[in-house]
């Protein structure tokens, strides 16, 4: 299959594309290995969710897992996190939003096509109104991919915080669309939330990135029937797992 320019005005073929595509599940379990050997995150969990996670996997359940934004290391943190927890089960069945500009160079775009991530075409590069119509075609794509089995992983802040790194940004309204869109479609995925915490000083280099504290939040099951409610809900259940993030650092 060949890959599409990732472009936006090539914004139909590349979804076209990213509905169907699969990335080799073990190399990307050995990529995410690497990772994990890497950059060695601390993952801890609230009262019981690591229990209730291995749970909800054995039955093949839909996971949404937000993650606060803090560096572009994040990705590594998260998939090395991922190799280090119960979410290694989800390994290659896994969707992945990245900015699509990471899309531009062959050989990182080849990284993270194993990863597993679909490109965002963001309103902060493009114009709101520009991105629209691809923003609503990327939305149904990861609707349909959690339909089909797949989880999803999104920063659902939108961009690196550049602010105090204990508080989250706003949430955008993405990550209630998308769970709304699944809900639609038959899916009953459940929320899931990750906190990072890289102490005092987060930047984007690799030796700053190393030995992050991950916090897991409890699954949340039941969930609003409105796109805006899940993201309050998201935004609200982040802060606690950024809290346990940053209190274990």
């Amino acid at each position: 299959m060949d890959k599409p320019d990732v472009t936006l005005e090539n914004s139909d073929a590349v979804y076209d594309f990213y509905l169907r595509h699969q990335q080799n599940r073990l190399l990307a379990k050995a990529a995410y290995a690497t990772l994990a050997a890497k950059f060695r995150p601390r993952v801890r969990y609230a009262d019981g969710a690591r229990e209730s996670i291995r749970e909800l996997l054995r039955t093949n359940t839909s996971v949404v897992l937000s993650v606060n934004h803090l560096s572009e290391s994040d990705p590594y943190t998260v998939a090395a996190a991922a190799w280090r927890s119960p979410l290694r089960e989800l390994i290659g069945r896994t969707r992945v939003l990245a900015k699509d500009e990471l899309f531009s160079e062959r050989k990182l775009r080849d990284r993270i096509d194993l990863m597993g991530s679909i490109p965002v075409f963001r309103g902060k590069n493009h114009g709101m109104r520009a991105v629209n119509a691809a923003g609503q075609r990327m939305m149904d794509v990861c609707a349909e991919r959690m339909r089909r089995g797949d989880s999803l992983a999104i920063f659902p802040e939108g961009t690196c915080n550049e602010g105090d790194p204990t508080r989250l940004q706003s949430v955008g309204s993405g990550v209630g669309h998308i769970t709304n869109r699944a809900v639609g479609l038959g899916v009953a995925p459940v929320l899931l939330h990750m906190g990072i915490s890289y102490g005092d000083t987060p930047s984007g280099r690799d030796r700053d990135a190393r030995g992050a504290s991950v916090y897991f939040g409890a699954p949340v099951t039941e969930l609003p029937d409105k796109p805006a409610a899940i993201a309050r809900l998201v935004h609200d259940r982040l802060q606690e797992a950024v809290d346990g993030a940053v209190a274990r650092y």
